[in-house]
């Protein structure tokens, strides 16, 4: 899977999670909260964090149109 960005304004429905995650694998999430990580190894929980993944990647962008916003970016900064 190639890093793909999240434009500015698209709705992202019910995909937003409040916290930031990785997904390893089928059996293990860790999840940063605030205060501490958390490992999730329940498959329910995982499964929930991998649709959430998906969802995500499903309005991102990437290749071409992705280097555009990123480079749109940089240039807002100078």
């Amino acid at each position: 899977m190639s890093p793909g960005i999240i434009p500015m304004g698209v709705p992202r429905g019910d995909a937003w999670p409040t916290e930031s995650f990785t997904v390893y694998d089928n059996a293990q999430t860790c999840v940063e909260l605030v205060s501490a990580n958390l490992t999730v190894t329940q498959p329910g929980e995982i499964g929930d964090y991998l649709r959430t993944f998906s969802e995500l990647a499903n309005i991102a962008v990437y290749g071409a149109a992705a280097r555009k916003l990123i480079t749109k970016a940089i240039d807002a900064l100078g």
